[in-house]
């Protein structure tokens, strides 16, 4: 068995590849749900349970990391300081919003299932806000259990939840 058969046809598989799906930036769980839901054919609650750990597998190293990484890309590859700029702004933009309820604040930006936010860009917030781990880490992650929760009763309904 090759490894695409087994991410799409074995239960374990089908699973981490909604995790993966999940760690994508803009798709994160809002993607990761439905994916592994309507696509794979998982049930409701490992697309659900799948999609929140890949989304927040890669919080904590944003949170620490992305200021380093940042700087490194400035050094070592000047042609992508555009790039780095945008998420800046995008970082310091967020920020704000995230800045006079902190924690609470930062907790519901990431639960809002619109574009623009959710986990990558609130922990990119976190990071530009100077949020210690330990404290940013639970609020981002009530957030994404309260994303798939909308998500996942806006793209199936209360039945699918409780009786599908």
């Amino acid at each position: 068995m090759d490894i695409i058969q087994w991410l799409t046809e074995t239960e374990f598989g089908k699973m981490v590849f909604t995790l993966l799906v999940s760690m994508v930036p803009v798709v994160e769980l809002r993607g990761g749900i439905p994916f592994g839901y309507n696509v794979l054919g998982l049930g409701i609650w490992p697309a659900f349970f799948a999609s929140v750990a890949g989304n927040l597998v890669p919080v904590p190293f944003i949170i620490v990391y992305i200021r380093r990484i940042f700087q490194w890309m400035r050094r070592h590859l000047p042609r992508l300081d555009s790039l780095v700029d945008r998420l800046e702004k995008k970082a310091h933009l967020k920020g704000d919003k995230v800045t006079k309820y902190k924690y609470l604040g930062l907790m519901i930006f990431v639960a809002i299932p619109l574009p623009g936010t959710g986990a990558w860009t609130g922990a990119l917030a976190a990071a530009f806000l100077d949020m210690p781990l330990r404290k940013a880490l639970p609020s981002i992650f009530l957030g994404i259990l309260v994303a798939g929760g909308l998500i996942s009763t806006l793209s199936f309904g209360v039945e699918a939840l409780f009786w599908g």
